[in-house]
C-alpha cells in the first residue's frame, strides 16, 4: 500500500510579500539618500554604508521574489511547487553577505592604514536615519524569520545593517570628541566578523535543504523509533526525510505489517501520520507498506494490494 499524506502550512504569504516589496522600496530610497550624503561629506563610512545597503535591497528583492514563487501552487511540471524558490534565494543572499564582509574587512584595513577625516555630523544624521530605517523592517519582518529561511535572510541583512548604523552613530560620536579616526575602521571589522558569522549559517542551512538532507534539527532514529513503536508495524527502512522548503518537510519509507484486512491497514496508516505530523512536523509522507517476513530491499515483496488513500492533515 502506498499512501500520500500531504499536510499544507499556510503561510500569510499575501501579509509578507507586501512588507518585503515597502521594505525594498523604502531601503531603495534611503541608498539613494546614503550615496548623496556620503559624496558631501567626504566619507568613505556612508559610501561603504550605502554599498551594505545596496545589498540589502537586492537581498530584500530575492526574498520578495521567493515569497512570490513559494505561494505559487503545484502544477504539472513543479509538482511539489516553488518551495525551493525561497531557499535559492536565501542562498544566494547569504553568499553576497560573505562577499560583503570580505570587502568591509578590506576597506576597513585599508582606512586603518590610511585614516580619512569625515565629517561626523552628516555621519551621525544619516546613520541615525539609517537606524530608523532599518529597525521598522526589522520589526515588520519579525514574526515571518522564525519559520521561513528566505525571509530570515534578509532579516539579518536588516539586523547587519542596524548595526552597521550604530557602529556609524558611535564612530562619529568618538571621532568628534577624541579626533580618533580609526575607530570607524575597527568598528567596521567588528561588524563584518558578526556578518559573516550569521551568513554562513543560512549558506549552510540553505545547502543542507538545496542538498535534501535530513532537516535541521531532526534525528533518522528517533523518527524510525517512534515508528516501530507505533501498534501493528513490525520494521521500517527505506527511510528518507527532507525538505521541500525552509519550513516544509517530506518522508518516504517501507513499513512492515502484519498479514492483516485493509481496514486494518489503513487504521495503522492513519496512526503513523498523525503521530509524524505530531512529533516532527512532517506532513508530506509516502509510506509503502509490506507484510511482515519480507527481506528488507526484495523490491515489493510481500507488498499489500495497491491501493491509493489520500489524506489531508488540516493545520
Amino acid at each position: 500500500m502506498h499512501s500520500h499524506g500531504h499536510g499544507h502550512h499556510h503561510h500569510h504569504h499575501h501579509g509578507t510579500g507586501s512588507i518585503l516589496r515597502w521594505s525594498l522600496i523604502v531601503t531603495t530610497l534611503f541608498v539613494v539618500v546614503e550615496l548623496v550624503a556620503g559624496i558631501q561629506a567626504h566619507s568613505l563610512a556612508l559610501l561603504s554604508d550605502a554599498g551594505h545597503n545596496f545589498t540589502d535591497a537586492l537581498a530584500l528583492g530575492l526574498a520578495w521574489a521567493g515569497v512570490y514563487l513559494e505561494s505559487k501552487p503545484a502544477d504539472e511540471t513543479k509538482t511539489y511547487g516553488y518551495h525551493r524558490a525561497g531557499v535559492l534565494a536565501a542562498f544566494i543572499n547569504a553568499l553576497t553577505l560573505v562577499g560583503l564582509s570580505l570587502w568591509i574587512l578590506y576597506e576597513a584595513v585599508t582606512r586603518l592604514r590610511a585614516p580619512e577625516s569625515v565629517h561626523e555630523t552628516v555621519m551621525m544624521a544619516v546613520a541615525g536615519l539609517g537606524l530608523a530605517v532599518n529597525t521598522g523592517i526589522m520589526l515588520a519582518l519579525r514574526g515571518a524569520s522564525h519559520g521561513d529561511l528566505n525571509v530570515r535572510g534578509a532579516f539579518i541583512h536588516m539586523l547587519g545593517d542596524a548595526l552597521g548604523s550604530v557602529a556609524i552613530i558611535a564612530g562619529a560620536v568618538v571621532i568628534r570628541f577624541t579626533g580618533w579616526q580609526q575607530v570607524d575602521p575597527i568598528l567596521s571589522i567588528l561588524l563584518a566578523v558578526l556578518i559573516a558569522y550569521t551568513a554562513w549559517d543560512i549558506v549552510r542551512e540553505s545547502l543542507n535543504i538545496l542538498l535534501e538532507g535530513l532537516p535541521r534539527g531532526m534525528n533518522l532514529g528517533e523518527v524510525s523509533a517512534a515508528t516501530l513503536a507505533i501498534e501493528g508495524v513490525r520494521d521500517v527502512h527505506h527511510l528518507h526525510i527532507w525538505s521541500l522548503g525552509s519550513s516544509t518537510h517530506a518522508l518516504s519509507c517501507h513499513v512492515q505489517i502484519d498479514d492483516v484486512p485493509p481496514s486494518a491497514s489503513q487504521a495503522i496508516l492513519r496512526r503513523i501520520n498523525e503521530m509524524l505530523r505530531a512529533r516532527f512536523d512532517i506532513g508530506h509522507t509516502t509510506i509503502q507498506f509490506e507484510h511482515a517476513g519480507c527481506a528488507p530491499g526484495e523490491g515489493g515483496c510481500g507488498a499489500l494490494p495497491a491501493h491509493e488513500q489520500h489524506q489531508r492533515h488540516a493545520c
